[in-house]
């Protein structure tokens, strides 16, 4: 019997022992090379979608020709004005639009919200001056309301003259004011829907067809759900583009790439960094309080961070009123505007107070079945060592 119990023991050991080296515990994770990415397009910036944390860039300030990218900003500004169920009357101006178009006729009318999809899905410059004739009357005008909507998201460096990024010497951007405008547009769930979308049918009064997605991320990436690419002689290949996984989203922006080709590969490079080697974790919810050394605050806002994966992480107030983030490896992060003093607390926020002091750890689910499954071998072995005296006593 006793033979029997070590012979038991010994096979549960090693059984536990190779099925720990066989569960997803992100071994393959670990031996990916920690350097950032070289990348060939001139200027390059990837960011966290939900806080906005840049974990890569180059050149992001410099001014650029932005080509179609610019139609994200129509596209929202457009969706943001919430008359997307309104009759468009096409121009014979918007019908005479250079360049890629989605072949509207002059006097045809269509919905404010299909003329987004026929936008950003199939780069539709006649959309663009459709849009912009419909909302603020000129393309003037509606430049000038773009212009405003960028300042009011930070994208300080950019100006735009027209709405579908045909090039003019004065409508530039750089890389970091893209990736603002493109977080932001990311936050409407219709515009999520729209540059998702891979293809819808069009019925126009001259063009019967169907919209195919320009951005081929969507095809050739995991995770990909969006947003935009473009083209000129003078600006050359743009793209912004963005994936999700597992709760962790990306948005990566490449100006003045050579070629086609190149500009995806930089793509790629970009989020396959950020998803090797970054996670996005919830830092306070709406409403919750923290304490700091003179006053009591919460938070006006959920805010999140994108810290390194295997990191650790504690959170307080610094004497400017701003939320710091701290990570085990020496990362900060800082947070301004997101605290207001607790006195300003509405009725019905949350009571949860956060400790300034403490790290803060989530276990991912790979690691929790590795804790999980050497408990059991050391509870099985403990079992077997009991019965084992047991028999000796016996």
């Amino acid at each position: 019997m006793k033979r029997t119990y070590l012979y038991i023991a010994r096979n549960a050991f090693l059984f536990l022992f190779v099925l720990q080296f066989c569960l997803p515990i992100g071994q393959a994770e670990a031996t990916v090379e920690t350097e950032e990415p070289s990348v060939s397009s001139q200027s390059a910036i990837l960011i966290d979608s939900r806080s906005g944390d840049v974990l890569y860039e180059k050149n992001p300030d410099e001014e650029m020709a932005p080509a179609s990218i610019t139609k994200i900003a129509t596209g929202i500004i457009a969706l943001e004005a919430d008359r997307a169920g309104e009759q468009v009357i096409v121009s014979r101006n918007a019908r005479q639009t250079d360049g890629t178009r989605i072949f509207l006729a002059e006097g045809e009318q269509k919905p404010l919200e299909d003329l987004v999809y026929g936008l950003l899905m199939n780069s539709g410059n006649d959309a663009a001056v459709a849009i912009a004739e419909h909302i603020d009357g000129s393309v003037a005008e509606f430049s000038q309301r773009m212009n405003k909507f960028a300042a009011s998201v930070g994208a300080t460096h950019t100006h735009f003259t027209n709405p579908s990024g045909l090039y003019e010497k004065e409508h530039t951007t750089t890389a970091a004011d893209m990736a603002k405008i493109a977080a932001h547009a990311m936050k409407n769930e219709k515009f999520r829907e729209i540059v998702s979308t891979r293809m819808k049918t069009w019925e126009g009064k001259e063009w019967k067809s169907k919209l195919i997605n320009h951005n081929k991320m969507l095809v050739s990436y995991q995770g990909a759900n969006g947003i935009k690419n473009g083209f000129t002689q003078q600006s050359g290949f743009t793209l912004v583009t963005s994936a999700e996984r597992n709760g962790t989203e990306f948005i990566a922006v490449l100006l003045k790439a050579n070629s086609d080709k190149q500009i995806y590969k930089d793509a790629t490079k970009l989020l396959d960094y950020g998803f090797a080697h970054f996670k996005t974790v919830p830092v306070l919810k709406a409403g919750a309080k923290i304490s700091g050394e003179t006053s009591d605050y919460y938070a006006g806002e959920s805010v999140y961070t994108s810290i390194p994966k295997d990191d650790k992480f504690k959170v307080r107030v610094a004497p400017g009123d701003d939320l710091i983030v701290e990570t085990s490896s020496g990362l900060t992060r800082q947070y301004p505007s997101v605290l207001n003093k607790e006195q300003h607390v509405t009725e019905g926020a949350p009571n949860e107070r956060i400790a300034v002091s403490g790290m803060e750890h989530s276990y991912s689910l790979p690691e929790f079945f590795m804790l999980f499954f050497w408990w059991l071998m050391i509870s099985f072995m403990s079992w077997v060592m009991v019965l084992l005296l047991k028999k000796k006593r016996v």
